[in-house]
């Protein structure tokens, strides 16, 4: 028998007899594997989840803790989801709609996590500003973010990066990491105690894989090389995971994104520039549009120079990028709600007779 409560499970509900608890360890296509006290059971959803689903969201993720109609003999039905305590989502533009080129949805891509770890390499592809936007979204993901700068034997000097992080993002920790070297691998154990789940996070070529090799003390991920022009890698993960390390902690391990697409992101980015939006409280107008209004304290900040500019830039665009795909993500739900709401129509009016003449 397994205790489940080494993969963080706690029962926060009376379960029913008939039911088994587990937790999504993986995910491939529509199978998924769910580690419960019995071991590992393959599992597929049961047909409620197509019927009731509003969204993907509601759909079980990798780190989901989910209730099972075990079958011994073959594949289990997972038949719910279990509340959640963290969530990390990402704006998905994937898929086609009758009226945008690309839609916007909510894609859920690791659950029921302590810390998300959004790694970097220290190669061409650095890149303060996309740290600051994954730190945006782990922010609202519930969990506590920590930067991840791997590769860390690439640079003569890895403090200098450190600082230029830390001055951009200065409440999130920092880590310079060599997975081949193992330097810096010491400092991550506070975060890696036994029962925590790490999510790690980033793009293809950062280096997650070969982190996870050396946490693991053992290849269970195959890495691949990045190409030289551009420090730009190829996935090698391509399904998420998760794995139990040897200290006890458990890492889900995620394919890398070229872009991170912020997704309902509004208190991650209050949180991540309270400093910007503490100036709005001081403008001499509460509509100011931080434009060309007079004794408006955005831009008085910006010409004394205690608001740097480029954080302003940020600031907005993080905002615009947030509002922008709120407005598509509403549009597409109500959308699909109205749709519901015809077919229903039109299946009652065929059962009565259709249209009367």
């Amino acid at each position: 028998m397994i205790d489940l409560k080494t993969y963080g499970y706690t029962e926060i509900q009376e379960i029913p007899d008939d039911v088994l608890p587990g937790r999504v360890t993986e995910l491939q296509r529509d199978q998924f594997t769910v580690m419960t006290e019995r071991g590992e059971v393959k599992a597929v959803l049961k047909g409620v989840f197509y019927h009731n689903a509003q969204t993907r969201e509601d759909f079980p993720c990798v780190g989901d803790f989910v209730l099972l109609d075990y079958n011994e003999s073959g594949s289990s039905l997972i038949v719910k989801v279990l509340p959640r305590r963290s969530k990390f989502s990402r704006a998905d533009y994937s898929g086609h709609d009758a009226d945008y080129a690309k839609t916007v949805l909510e894609q859920v891509v690791a659950t029921n996590f302590d810390y998300v770890f959004i790694l970097s390499s220290l190669n061409w592809d650095f890149n303060v500003s996309r740290i600051m936007r994954y730190v945006t979204q782990a922010r609202q993901s519930g969990g506590q973010p920590v930067v991840i700068l791997t590769k860390a034997d690439l640079v003569e000097d890895y403090h200098h990066p450190i600082t230029e992080v830390a001055q951009s993002i200065p409440d999130v920790p920092v880590h310079a990491v060599c997975s081949h070297t193992a330097l810096g691998l010491n400092e991550l154990g506070t975060y890696l105690m036994p029962g925590n789940t790490v999510v790690f996070l980033g793009m293809s070529g950062v280096g997650k894989s070969s982190l996870l090799n050396a946490l693991m003390e053992e290849d269970v991920m195959k890495v691949q090389a990045i190409r030289e022009v551009d420090s730009r890698g190829r996935h090698t993960t391509t399904h998420r995971q998760l794995f139990m390390l040897p200290s006890g902690a458990m890492v889900i391990d995620t394919p890398g994104m070229r872009e991170l697409g912020l997704f309902d992101a509004e208190d991650g980015i209050r949180a991540g520039f309270s400093d910007v939006e503490d100036l709005f409280t001081q403008c001499r107008f509460t509509d100011c549009r931080h434009q060309t209004e007079p004794g408006c304290a955005v831009l008085n900040a910006l010409t004394d120079g205690s608001l740097l500019q480029e954080r302003w830039d940020q600031y907005v665009a993080q905002q615009h990028e947030n509002m922008y795909v709120q407005d598509k993500a509403s549009y597409l739900i109500d959308k699909r709600a109205r749709g519901k709401t015809t077919a229903i129509w039109s299946k009652q009016k065929k059962k009565n007779g259709g249209w009367k003449k």
